[in-house]
């Protein structure tokens, strides 16, 4: 199933596993690579430059194939230091980045520099319209269902796609509410280019997180997720439990400010989480997807699945309707 992606990034299969905090190590993203789809290890997953060099050289001794570097920008009183971990993605090799949240005008710019394709992930056809100008390789095109940060706009991906695939001119994978072959084939007629997928890899045997948080996710239906940061204007889709429905409340009682919750979303204990396999321990990630994912099989299981029955899905459902 040859498109536009595949053949930019060098991999088999039009599938990719984006950035994800405290998920995105080297033994996911090696497994990814290996089943032919293009995986990308979370730079601010490891706590400095030097530790994302080490863990790019770990990925390197599990897999040949290609693979690449998540770097999320994201406000901060104290930020990272991007360029740092930007750095150390160029010093390895690494080839391939998937950029994500604020304006990355200088990241690309230096990264292409070196030779660095980049995939930008927007979550408005406006945004996606700026990083192709600013130079993106590719987007990542991300709808309403996703988990993490959906915008603002609140567009669903059926719209989402279909209005960026409109206007932009360069490849495009679909994100958000994807996990299996039914969203490929559907991505694919919508106008991408293939589909990137969060918390259907979270919950895959390599996944480097507890197996209960795993079990929880195929217990989980597709209403199993809450909207935090809503007034805040900061929306994230995260995992419903106790933690988050208490943030959901304290911000519905008006004025809340970023003072009034942090002791609820702290990094720390949604790393805790996936640790400890407690999924009320804090504030964790996950897609309205959760109501399609039933299993917990091996990345290259999971991707062969989907091709299989994405490439059966147009032979026999698609062709017959059409009289073919």
């Amino acid at each position: 199933m040859k498109t536009r992606f595949t053949e930019m990034f060098g991999v088999e299969h039009p599938i990719a596993q984006g950035g994800m905090q405290w998920v995105g190590r080297a033994e996911l993203v090696a497994a990814v690579a290996n089943a032919g789809a293009l995986g990308f290890i979370t730079a601010l997953t490891q706590p400095t430059p030097e530790d994302l060099r080490r863990e790019i050289k770990r990925c390197r001794e599990m897999t040949d194939k290609p693979f690449g570097v998540n770097l999320t920008i994201l406000p901060a009183l104290k930020p990272p230091p991007y360029a740092e971990y930007r750095d150390a993605i160029v010093d390895s090799g690494v080839r391939i980045v998937e950029t994500a949240g604020n304006n990355p005008q200088e990241h690309i710019t230096e990264l292409k520099r070196h030779g660095v394709k980049v995939i930008h992930k927007c979550t408005a056809v406006r945004h996606a319209l700026k990083a192709e100008r600013i130079g993106a390789d590719a987007i990542s095109i991300d709808g309403f269902e996703c988990a993490g940060h959906p915008g603002e706009d609140d567009i669903p991906g059926l719209i989402l796609i279909p209005a960026a695939a409109d206007k932009v001119k360069i490849p495009m994978i679909a994100s958000g509410g994807f996990g299996d072959a039914r969203g490929l084939v559907a991505a694919l007629a919508l106008g991408a280019e293939g589909i990137n997928m969060g918390t259907r890899f979270m919950c895959t045997v390599e996944s480097p997180i507890h197996q209960r948080i795993k079990e929880q996710i195929v217990a989980n239906d597709e209403r199993a997720t809450e909207l935090i940061f809503r007034t805040l204007h900061n929306t994230s889709r995260v995992a419903s439990n106790a933690i988050s429905k208490e943030v959901v409340a304290i911000e519905r009682k008006g004025n809340a400010t970023i003072d009034d919750v942090r002791h609820l979303v702290a990094g720390q204990r949604g790393k805790g989480v996936y640790e400890l396999g407690d999924p009320d321990h804090g504030i964790w990630s996950a897609g309205m997807v959760q109501g399609l994912i039933h299993d917990i099989p091996t990345c290259a299981e999971l991707v062969s699945r989907i091709v299989r029955e994405a490439e059966a899905l147009i032979a026999q459902r698609l062709d017959r309707m059409a009289g073919r």
